[in-house]
């Protein structure tokens, strides 16, 4: 027992030995993703408001939500302070992104901090997507049905608003457990209605009520695919607790090998294991931290982290293959993975 203590406690120095130089927030490099996405969505919204054609502005809004949903996705950097590093920016500018969809930036903060220290530890993990063996065994057939189309329900049919309603529900389960949350609650629904009384009195004023209607629609449902498909990559299939709550976000968390592009887009969440252990190195460094730490637990004779193939075939394959959390206990491993029987 104590061997294995001193066994994690150097692991831990060597990984934050590592990665020392790494959490260093170069703001102009957060800034510049910001401003590149938001122009580029901007324009989008800008091209298919002013040309009359219809499929023009059906395209047009498809791509502008590609581009909202990896504009959203730097609030998650926000959330962390790891975009821009500036306090102000990084408070109000996720919830002037985020309200316009209905999307409650200010309770996800919270309940993302929660998530960091719940991952593969507390099945109460606001942000856990895979069901429990009991669960399943103790839900209506309906619902069992569910979980074993859970991937194509989520992102094809309950999309955003599944996420927001998700959400929602989880701050109202959580909001005795932690005060804060009230306060973010109702923080994110005064905005929530103030942003969308201005939004629909300035398209009802023009006579554009359907069509915007329209166009928030599709919106929704391109950013409700995109962030349907991270959330359950990110963690889906590898829930399981380790010696050390860093080697268990490092072991419950996934790695995506995919473009720098994509990577880009994404904000180095692909490389999700190496945010979910170092939360505050900034999304241009995870790449690298990625390479180092694979160092390191390699020294260790400790079993590298995966890194699996990109999000359309990772997404393809385990929406094909479900599977549940089995039993808990306080072994080193508490729990395995079972295949849904069919």
């Amino acid at each position: 027992m104590g061997d294995r203590i001193m066994t994690s406690t150097s692991l831990s120095k060597e990984l934050q030995q590592v990665t020392a130089d790494l959490h260093q927030v170069n703001p102009w490099a957060g800034l510049l993703r910001f401003s590149i996405l938001g122009l580029i969505f901007l324009s989008l919204v800008t091209l298919a408001w002013s040309v009359p054609n219809g499929f023009v502005f059906v395209g047009a809004t498809i791509l502008a939500g590609v581009f909202y949903a990896f504009w959203l996705i730097c609030t998650h950097d926000m959330t962390h302070r790891t975009l821009t590093k500036w306090i102000w920016f990084e408070t109000w500018m996720p919830r002037l992104m985020s309200w316009p969809m209905l999307w409650p930036h200010s309770i996800y903060a919270e309940l993302h901090r929660l998530h960091h220290g719940w991952n593969g530890i507390n099945l109460r993990d606001p942000e856990r997507v895979q069901w429990t063996w009991q669960e399943y065994q103790q839900t209506h057939p309906l619902l069992q049905w569910y979980v074993r189309y859970q991937w194509v329900c989520d992102i094809f049919v309950l999309g955003g608003i599944g996420l927001i309603m998700k959400t929602f529900i989880k701050a109202i389960r959580l909001q005795t457990e932690v005060s804060r949350i009230r306060q973010q609650l109702l923080l994110d629904l005064t905005g929530i209605v103030l942003v969308q009384i201005l939004l629909l009195t300035i398209v009802t004023s023009q006579g554009e009520l359907l069509r915007y209607l329209l166009f928030w629609l599709i919106l929704e449902r391109v950013i409700g695919v995109i962030g349907q498909t991270r959330d359950h990559l990110e963690h889906y299939g590898l829930w399981s607790r380790l010696t050390t709550h860093q080697l268990t976000q490092l072991y419950a968390c996934r790695n995506l090998k995919t473009s720098s592009l994509v990577g880009w887009l994404m904000g180095g969440l692909n490389y999700h294991a190496v945010h979910h252990a170092f939360p505050d190195i900034p999304f241009n460094q995870l790449p690298e931290a990625f390479r180092r730490i694979q160092g390191v637990l390699q020294q260790h004779q400790l079993p590298l982290m995966q890194l699996e193939a990109g999000y359309l075939k990772s997404t393809y394959w385990w929406s094909y293959h479900p599977l549940l959390i089995g039993e808990v206990d306080d072994s080193e491993v508490t729990d395995r993975n079972f295949i849904i029987p069919t």
